[in-house]
């Protein structure tokens, strides 16, 4: 069972299900929050505290800024805590086509490259049996009906590079972001089970926590969807096939990132169900191509894409 003097990180833990998750995981031991807001970090280390003593400290890290990635990663080991496991969580959906600073495309940076970069600078730092979780998304399946319904058009991967550009297959949605929102997610997956057969001494799984009305994923909607979401959906979402709430989804992830008894490059849905993702991304071939082309990506200093 896992012991008070273990350290958890989470990303993105300061909204919605990563927020919630966090306050999960103080009965665990010490919290390491990686967000890019420090006032909204601080204020959960301060809940965190107010929980029985518990512990957290914060990292202070926007997945958009690969170098900055890079920088958090090495906070994380230089605070020389016993790392437990990961939390792959943060995420966002622009409703536009967003750039960094770097020009590389905003989402699927964030969601994808950011989290990859991480992961990649902290597995020599997790111990054997280590989980490693991403918090993944259906949409990344085109025959996944309730996201073709909801406008998805499922991962429309090219390539990296492509992805970096912001540049998807075509025949995609017609909304804007939901591409790169779906691309990036298959990217979150193919990397679990890519590296799952790669480094078989950690463990690495991934959990779709179903749909979550009112979180913060959706934050660049209209103020009238907001309101929508959180007052009319999110109530209704326990009864609703595929939907969930920040607690039930906060219960699964820290479960999962917790046990002893997961196995490797396993997919879960909302119920904690062992669930498939699209026929592409199992292909062994793809996954381990989106991981060797993400590295080749990354090797390179991020304003070369453009």
């Amino acid at each position: 069972m896992p012991t008070p003097g273990q350290a958890w990180i989470i990303t993105g833990p300061t909204s919605g299900i990563g927020r919630r998750t966090a306050l999960e995981l103080a009965g665990h031991g010490t919290v390491v929050l990686v967000g890019r807001d420090p006032d909204k970090l601080k204020e959960v280390e301060a809940e965190i505290s107010a929980q029985a003593g518990g512990h957290a400290v914060s990292v202070v890290c926007d997945f958009s800024d690969i170098p900055g990635v890079r920088r958090a990663a090495a906070q994380i080991v230089a605070l020389g805590l016993p790392l437990a496991g990961l939390l792959n969580n943060a995420g966002i959906m622009p409703n536009r086509a967003d750039r960094t600073a770097q020009g590389w495309d905003l989402a699927f940076t964030t969601n994808h490259l950011g989290p990859f970069t991480l992961t990649e600078a902290l597995i020599p730092h997790l111990p054997d049996g280590a989980n490693v979780v991403f918090t993944c998304s259906g949409v990344e399946d085109p025959e996944r009906k309730p996201a073709v319904t909801a406008g998805f058009r499922g991962g429309r991967y090219i390539s990296a590079e492509a992805g970096a550009r912001g540049e998807w297959q075509p025949g995609g949605s017609s909304k804007h972001g939901f591409d790169a929102y779906a691309t990036s997610k298959q990217g979150n997956l193919a990397t679990v089970l890519a590296f799952a057969r790669e480094t078989p001494r950690l463990r690495f799984i991934a959990v779709e926590p179903g749909f979550n009305p009112g979180t913060g994923l959706g934050r660049d909607a209209n103020a009238a969807l907001q309101l929508l979401a959180k007052y009319v959906l999110a109530p209704l979402a326990p009864l609703i096939k595929y939907w969930s709430t920040p607690k039930r989804a906060a219960r699964l992830l820290a479960g999962v990132l917790t046990s002893e008894s997961q196995q490797s490059g396993v997919y879960y849905d909302e119920n904690g169900k062992p669930m498939l993702g699209s026929a592409q991304v199992r292909d062994a071939a793809f996954s381990d191509r989106v991981v060797a082309e993400t590295r080749a990506l990354l090797a390179r200093a991020p304003s070369e894409i453009r």
